[in-house]
């Protein structure tokens, strides 16, 4: 009889803004595997406590991005010290020097594309952005298997990286239901508005959406852009100094954060959720958009097409002109909206993190029980 092996998961990112993805597979995991021992890896002061009897949190002291050789050595020293049958990364950082059953998950392929260079001087942001290409590339030449949430994302890393073929897994992610609590309208929010939610990172195409809107503007001039976000974050101050002397200035609305009940609000009485990324690895804000009712309209990039399907009305996101055209098109015509709204619904009952955990539990065992039997890609070349 099979005995329990004993499966670590680094879930240290799981109180960031990406750390989503790491929350909902621990917890189905608890609901659907009692026979294996786990062992989950947090941040120091995380309160996180487990249901289940077969699953114990550990703190691990060492940053999720870090190159110190002590931190390296440190984090490396503390699994093998766990003794670890399966080590599952739920980020690509990881210990160059820990070797031994390793499961990685990678989320997009946006830093291969975007600069997100800040105040980094040129040359040592090229330096780092060299340096962070073979952390990815190590970090799979390590692992058994692969995790991505698209098609796409497994095609482009197939691409880049050929011998990753067979070892990419795509499990598909979920957005959350509907916020249940009661709505409150945030301060300073008033008219008919088109809304945006999340970082203003330079892959987030926001630039485009502005000069999108400042066209709209022309047959919309009572139309008002909110977009959501931290205030003070880097790339949302640069967007505002470079918008704030246009003449739409006054109708592009910056409420900042906004609390959940806040943010339930904005997606019920938005006209369009209006997304305009060049590149993600899955996309949830649409999907969230989508279960509070908001017809979506969506760049045609990306994994865009692949996980919203017949649910959002694309445009092509380099061009204002036709991010214009659709915006006006989701706004103007309300049997489009409806329809938008019931596709949204009927889309949300594919996805569900439960499957994601079935299926993450599906590549362990492949792991620890192997079949003997060859992988072959479940995503098209």
């Amino acid at each position: 009889m099979a005995q329990p092996q004993h499966i670590v998961i680094d879930a240290r990112i799981r109180r960031s803004t990406t750390g989503r993805y790491t929350d909902r597979l621990i917890e189905h995991l608890q609901s659907l595997d009692t026979f294996h021992r786990y062992t989950i890896l947090v941040q120091p002061g995380d309160p996180w406590q487990m249901r289940a009897p077969n699953f114990t949190t550990l703190p691990c002291p060492y940053p999720q991005f870090s190159l110190n050789p002590l931190h390296q050595l440190g984090f490396a020293t503390q699994l093998y010290r766990l003794r670890p049958d399966l080590v599952h990364f739920t980020m690509t950082q990881q210990p160059l020097l820990y070797f031994g059953n390793i499961v990685t998950t990678t989320h997009d392929t946006t830093m291969y594309y975007f600069v997100r260079r800040g105040s980094t001087p040129r040359p040592l942001y090229k330096a780092k952005m060299a340096l962070y290409r073979f952390l990815v590339w190590w970090s799979h030449r390590k692992s058994q298997f692969i995790i991505v949430p698209t098609k796409t994302v497994a095609r482009e890393f197939a691409a880049l990286q050929p011998f990753t073929r067979k070892k990419l897994i795509v499990t598909y992610e979920s957005s959350e239901p509907a916020i249940a609590e009661r709505v409150i309208k945030p301060a300073g929010i008033d008219g008919t508005f088109i809304l945006y939610v999340g970082t203003a990172f330079p892959h987030k195409n926001l630039r485009r959406l502005v000069e999108a809107f400042e066209i709209l503007n022309h047959t919309h001039p009572t139309l008002k852009l909110v977009m959501t976000g931290k205030r003070d974050e880097k790339h949302m101050v640069e967007l505002y100094e470079w918008f704030r002397h246009k003449p739409i200035a006054d109708s592009i609305l910056l409420p900042g954060y906004v609390s959940d009940a806040e943010l339930a609000w904005l997606y019920k009485h938005c006209r369009a959720y209006v997304f305009a990324s060049l590149s993600e690895g899955f996309g949830l804000p649409p999907l969230e958009a989508m279960a509070h009712g908001a017809p979506v309209a969506s760049s045609n990039a990306s994994v865009m097409p692949e996980v919203y399907q017949n649910a959002a009305h694309y445009f092509n996101a380099t061009d204002p002109h036709d991010i214009a055209r659709a915006v006006a098109e989701v706004v103007d015509n309300q049997k489009l909206a409806r329809t938008l709204r019931t596709a949204g619904t009927a889309l949300l009952q594919q996805y569900s993190w439960e499957k994601m955990a079935r299926q993450t539990l599906t590549v362990y065992e492949d792991i620890l029980a192997p079949k003997n039997t060859a992988h072959e890609p479940d995503f098209d070349t």
